[in-house]
């Protein structure tokens, strides 16, 4: 099962790792805050202080356009929040 899917670049994940060293990544939705501890301080030599954890539901979206009514659906997922050590951070650009 492979915990980490992709790292979170947004400019509030940013500003969240200016101000607290926290880094945003999209997970598996079945792993729990160990298995996501264990998986970033594997895959980044760091040292995780807190994971926090949220589950995004599925999303029903609606298009309405000339041919008719388009349904499609978002897929749910996972996002954890993980504070690193003081000292401690990732480089995603330079990996």
């Amino acid at each position: 099962m492979d915990v980490i899917k992709k790292p979170i670049l947004t400019e509030k994940m940013v500003d969240l790792t200016d101000k607290f060293n926290r880094y945003g990544f999209v997970v598996d939705i079945h792993a729990d805050k160990h298995q996501i501890k264990k998986a970033v301080e594997d895959m980044y030599g760091v040292e995780v202080v807190s994971v926090r954890t949220m589950i995004y539901p599925a999303k029903k979206k609606t298009k309405y356009t000339k041919r008719g009514i388009n349904v499609s659906k978002r897929g749910a997922f996972k996002k954890a929040i993980v504070q690193l050590k003081e000292g401690d951070s990732i480089d995603f650009y330079n990996q």
